[in-house]
């Protein structure tokens, strides 16, 4: 499977990986994954390509209606957990208790929360990494440079704003597959 993804990812689509591959050799067994910007459903199929290549495990979350037949089954496969997104319940909550549920558990998502432009991501990526106590691991979905660019792995301290400004920073100039919503 890696020898085909890694054809599709480089040979065919012509993208490279650039900055820390390391965590998928058994390193970091678990992390908050965040991918930026999230503009178009080619994110999904460029993620996915690029665990494969890396040889490492991920899970995600999705709306609770990706997860109906005929998909929810390929993206239970995938190692994608539907959630429930209008249930009054706090998600920071069940979702960081997911990482004490399982010995490798690495949660990849946007902090968007949309493929729509947004001025400032959602916080509740952060408050998972910081009460499941796992670093956050960034990468860029550049499609003008096609290019993911993957970060060593960075643990939230009790600044939001330093540690935002320095994740904002690390996206800063990505392009997007529709660059109006990067």
């Amino acid at each position: 499977m890696q020898r085909l993804a890694k054809f599709i990812y480089f040979k065919l689509l012509g993208w490279q990986i650039i900055g820390n591959t390391s965590f998928s050799k058994d390193t970091i067994k678990k992390a908050v994954i965040i991918a930026v910007p999230h503009t178009s459903w080619h994110d999904f199929y460029i993620g996915v390509l690029l665990r494969a290549v890396v040889q490492v495990k991920t899970n995600f979350i999705g709306k609770k209606a990706l997860f109906v037949f005929p998909f929810g089954y390929f993206f239970k496969a995938l190692g994608g957990s539907p959630i429930n997104r209008k249930v009054n319940e706090n998600k920071v909550d069940s979702i960081a208790k997911l990482f004490d549920e399982h010995e490798e558990f690495r949660m990849t998502l946007a902090p968007e929360g949309t493929r729509k432009r947004v001025e400032e991501w959602k916080t509740g990526f952060y408050y998972i990494a910081k009460k499941a106590n796992v670093p956050i691991i960034m990468f860029t979905l550049d499609f003008e440079n096609k290019r993911n660019t993957i970060s060593e792995p960075f643990y939230p301290t009790n600044n939001i704003e330093a540690d935002f400004e320095y994740m904002y920073n690390f996206f800063k100039e990505v392009k997007g597959k529709i660059p109006n919503y990067s």
